[in-house]
């Protein structure tokens, strides 16, 4: 770079507070350059940096510049952090429902937004110069990864994406996918934490008066702690001596330790809320009056907007409470307004310890000295499993504070559910592979259809990172499947004997054959022939029909044959009598044995200690172990082969063009596609982007909510948009006030999945019914007291619900003109409140 020209890079790079770090330079350079950029590192490293001058690189050109996150309250985070780098005119905000200044120059947005834009054609992509793709490892995520795909895929070549990901094992597959889409691409991978994290591991021991400790879980080199397997091994048997450490016993340590301020995941909304209650009332002292006044007034500011009614509902009183002894709780249940408030709290450091969930180990800016995961287990809906290592790198990369701590500390808390093993070798990984979850959707199919020729649209679909990924593994596969049949000749070649067919032996007598051993005639006094070598029997021990021998020779030394190990033309040549006592172990009895053996007399037929031959002269050969031994490496490889062979055959199977072209037959069977084209209403099911897409389009072709008013019309459509936490669907209700529209969506559902199980489509989920009546309440002017008789909804959800069930409301105002004055009544009665005033993740 000339030192002599002020470029955009170098003028940015200059007004940054502090020297920039070697990747991020080299990723700028990139962004400056006009290629994309591919950014892998660890947690509080500095990928935003990156974003920052991309932006000012292509601002300063002219151009706009997008940045994308995967949930709202990231995306009112950075649009906060832009403004005020920027100025409010220069920044705008476009999260589906909320839109602030949307012709901006830099516009902060949820993925879909831009994936919905670009299948729209929207005329605001024309002057876009870059697209920031923050938490890019998002799209692995089953339930909205493919979006991402969508975004890469579809936009404009000439536009440069800056992906930015936390650690992952794959950077280079991923960035050859990248290159493949776009063009010139250039992989940038920061391993370097700029705080060291050290990894302990607590534990309560019982025999010591319920004492709290803990230990490194790695040594100086590396390994896990030798030390912490030796302790947790002594503690066996019915009564566990090592315990989970009480919440309260924790936090004491840690402040203790000086290792606060602390965010604490547990797995649970519930389990969030108890433990922060738990550690408040534990009187553990963690705030100063003067902080509890600062606590009070910073809350007060956060929830102005709330009428005392609401707050009395949301229990006000006691999460304020908990706050003032410094501790807060963090997860979706709670409305924006309270997490937000525990964020500016705990970043000021009057909150000193958070218990959260594992969503805030996403992008909220949110660094702590500690961090705590009390479970490496989790529920996921249907089972308990074990935290990736990608998760775990997630969680514990809030731990230290760039700037103020000189290490960062993750603590694990010891359970008897998972083995410390276990425990190092999460800890130990870092990264697990980025993995697509791409699946075409009906919304998707459609679009292609109207947007490409057929062709063009299959190229696409192919040109997604599961496509790319199958193809990588598919090459691989059909690459050790020629090395396993290569290894197979030469192995059949080895196993060839002379004297027979060793294949017919194998199969026969077993490629094993410890079970033709002739047992009866090995006990002490047997003379055998091993090789050429008399051995004496001098003792028989353990081992049923394969007996562990005791021998001597002519040298008197001291034998153990194991007799599975004998070669096969192993004879015993006849007995012998032995001196009495028996004493093996001597070597002056053995002298005695060895003289004796010098005077011995063999049968005159001996017998075979391998029998079963039938008469084969293949098992007299010498060699026989040794070719045995390569039918048996056979045998495996051939395993191999045709594992090989099912798990090609599989993914030939699993190929995502043919899941697209059934999806096309259903939507062709159903009146959305004329041969290669859309019909009217696969026209309007392009503007539908919903997870229950035709089904919905199939409720509105056929006109099932006609005749409904706003607080009826706004209580259906939630039935597409709600989904009950935990997966268990409600049966649809009997409602009072429209039982018919239920009963012809549930019905639509029903055929819908019969037609896609006949042309081997995944079904669509069930349709929810869970959110019905409390949205109808809402609607119909119920306070929020009104509605509020379920535990199990939590007035985040109610608040994040309802604000999808407004942007698909929009959806359907903007295209169906039948329903655009119902559904603009519905809007209005549902957006207020609560509601209006919060805007959710």
């Amino acid at each position: 770079m000339n030192e002599a020209i002020e470029t955009p890079l170098r003028a940015f790079m200059n007004a940054l507070p502090f020297p920039p770090d070697s990747f991020q330079v080299d990723a700028l350079r990139s962004v400056e350059a006009g290629r994309s950029v591919v950014v892998t590192a660890p947690t509080g490293a500095g990928k935003t940096v990156i974003a920052e001058g991309a932006i000012a690189i292509t601002v300063d050109g002219g151009r706009r510049a997008f940045y994308t996150t995967p949930i709202k309250a990231l995306s009112n985070q950075k649009y906060n952090d832009l403004v005020a780098a920027w100025g409010s005119d220069m920044v705008g905000l476009l999260t589906g429902d909320n839109v602030i200044n949307g012709d901006a120059p830099i516009i902060v947005m949820t993925t879909e937004v831009l994936r919905n834009m670009i299948y729209e054609g929207s005329s605001a992509l024309s002057t876009l110069g870059v697209v920031i793709l923050d938490e890019v490892h998002y799209l692995a995520d089953r339930s909205r990864g493919s979006v991402w795909e969508e975004i890469i895929i579809h936009l404009e070549r000439s536009i440069v994406i800056v992906a930015l990901s936390a650690t992952i094992a794959n950077p280079e597959e991923f960035t050859d996918w990248i290159r493949s889409r776009r063009g010139e691409a250039d992989l940038i991978v920061e391993t370097n934490r700029p705080v060291p994290l050290t990894s302990m591991y607590m534990w309560k021991d019982r025999h010591h008066g319920g004492s709290v400790a803990m230990l490194d879980v790695f040594t100086r080199g590396g390994r896990a702690n030798p030390t912490i397997g030796k302790l947790l091994g002594r503690s066996k048997g019915r009564f566990q001596r090592f315990t989970t450490p009480r919440r309260t016993d924790v936090i004491e340590l840690l402040e203790g330790d000086h290792l606060l301020p602390a965010i604490y995941f547990i797995f649970s909304r519930k389990g969030c809320d108890a433990a922060a209650a738990q550690v408040a009332s534990s009187g553990l002292g963690l705030t100063s009056k003067s902080e509890r006044d600062e606590i009070r007034e910073i809350v007060k500011a956060h929830v102005a907007h709330l009428s005392p009614e609401d707050l009395t509902v949301l229990g006000f009183g006691r999460w304020l409470s908990v706050l003032e002894r410094g501790v807060g709780s963090h997860h979706a249940g709670l409305i924006p307004a309270f997490k937000e408030t525990v964020e500016q709290l705990f970043l000021a450091g009057l909150v000193k310890v958070v218990m959260a969930t594992e969503t805030l180990a996403l992008g909220i800016n949110m660094p702590a000295r500690t961090v705590v995961i009390e479970s490496l287990s989790k529920f996921n809906g249907e089972t308990h499993e074990l935290l990736m290592p990608s998760d775990y790198t997630q969680l514990t990369g809030r731990a230290g504070r760039r700037g103020i701590d000189t290490e960062g500390t993750a603590v694990v808390l010891h359970s008897s559910h998972v083995p410390f093993s276990r425990v190092s070798g999460i800890a130990a990984t870092g990264a697990n592979p980025l993995r697509s979850s791409f699946a075409p959707t009906y919304n998707m199919t459609v679009n292609l259809i109207a947007r490409y020729d057929h062709d063009r649209a299959h190229e696409l679909i192919s040109a997604s990172f599961a496509n790319f990924s199958d193809v990588y593994r598919k090459e691989a596969l059909k690459e050790s499947l020629l090395e396993r049949e290569r290894d197979l000749l030469t192995f059949q070649q080895a196993a060839v004997c002379d004297l027979g067919d060793i294949w017919e032996y194998a199969r026969t007598t077993g490629v094993s054959r410890s079970r033709n051993i002739v047992s009866s005639a090995l006990y002490p006094g047997a003379v055998l022939d091993v090789e050429g070598t008399r051995y004496v029997v001098l003792a028989r021990s353990w081992g049923g029909d394969r007996p562990r021998l005791e021998a001597t020779s002519a040298s008197a030394e001291r034998k153990i044959l194991q007799t599975r190990n004998l070669a096969l033309g192993t004879v015993v040549l006849g007995q012998m009598s032995l001196p009495e006592p028996v004493r093996p172990s001597h070597r002056a009895y053995r002298n005695e044995v060895a003289d004796r053996l010098e005077s011995f007399i063999p049968f005159d037929e001996p017998v075979p200690v391998f029998g079963d031959t039938d008469g084969n002269s293949i098992g007299t050969c010498p060699d026989l172990d040794t070719h045995l031994s390569w039918v048996g490496r056979a045998d495996r490889v051939e395993r191999d082969i045709q594992r090989l062979k099912r798990r090609i055959d599989r993914s030939e199977r699993d190929d995502i063009t043919a899941e697209f072209d059934r999806l096309r037959r259903v939507l062709s069977g159903k009146g959305y596609t004329k041969n290669w084209s859309l019909t009217p209403t696969g026209e309007t099911l392009r503007r539908l982007y919903n997870e229950l897409d035709l089904l919905l389009a199939d409720t509105l072709a056929q006109r099932v909510l006609d005749g409904l008013d706003a607080a009826q019309f706004a209580a259906i459509a939630s039935i597409f948009t709600f989904q009950t936490r935990g997966g268990d669907v409600p049966q649809p209700p009997h409602s009072q006030f429209a039982q018919s529209p239920i009963d012809a969506i549930y019905d639509l559902w029903e055929g819908l999945t019969e037609v896609e199980q006949s042309e081997g489509v995944t079904p669509t989920r069930e349709p929810d019914f869970g959110l019905v009546d409390v949205i109808h309440g809402w609607a119909s002017g119920l306070d929020l007291d009104e509605i509020f008789d379920d535990e199990d909804l939590r007035a985040g959800d109610f608040v994040r619900a309802t604000r999808q069930l407004l942007d698909l409301l929009r959806q359907i105002r903007d295209g169906y003109g039948t329903y655009r004055e119902v559904a603009s009544e519905a809007i209005a009665a549902i957006d207020r409140g609560i509601v209006a005033s919060e805007v959710s993740n």
